[in-house]
């Protein structure tokens, strides 16, 4: 995609990279997601914070891929719907987890901003998802009003 922004000077490009990722490439990703944040959270301390943040972390970590899984299995569009709005909750709950450990300082910031960028980008692929399709269940039921309204 390619945007043009003036300016008296002159002008400047602006390039966005266009991602598309089929639903199993997501799927792996929320998993890979899960994984390393198993794997992070062995270097938290081992005190009452360091494993209390930890499960809390893990089990929304988990609860991303598992939720998106379900929601790929979804058996109407509404329940597609719910099930992609807990997905999101769920990985804004692990960027809170992952912002928080850093903040206590139960791990280096070093050490976990790769997940936090990735929990960032996991937040914002649900929400555009959740958008898109609370678009195109509205659009859908438009055009089922419009059609039972014709005689």
């Amino acid at each position: 995609m390619l945007i043009y922004e003036f300016w008296d000077f002159g002008i400047e490009f602006y390039y966005f990279k266009l991602i598309i990722m089929t639903k199993f490439e997501l799927q792996a990703r929320t998993k890979k997601f899960h994984v390393d944040v198993i794997k992070l959270c062995q270097y938290f301390p081992k005190n009452a914070a360091g494993f209390e943040t930890a499960k809390q972390l893990i089990r929304s970590a988990g609860s991303v891929g598992a939720n998106y899984r379900a929601a790929c299995r979804g058996k109407s569009k509404a329940d597609f719907i719910y099930k992609i709005e807990i997905v999101l909750e769920e990985a804004d709950e692990s960027l809170y987890w992952l912002e928080i450990s850093v903040g206590a300082e139960l791990i280096k910031p070093e050490q976990v901003n790769a997940l936090i960028k990735e929990a960032t980008e996991l937040v914002s692929i649900f929400n555009a998802a959740d958008i898109t399709a609370k678009k195109n269940k509205d659009a859908t039921t438009n055009l089922k009003i419009a059609k039972s309204q014709n005689p």
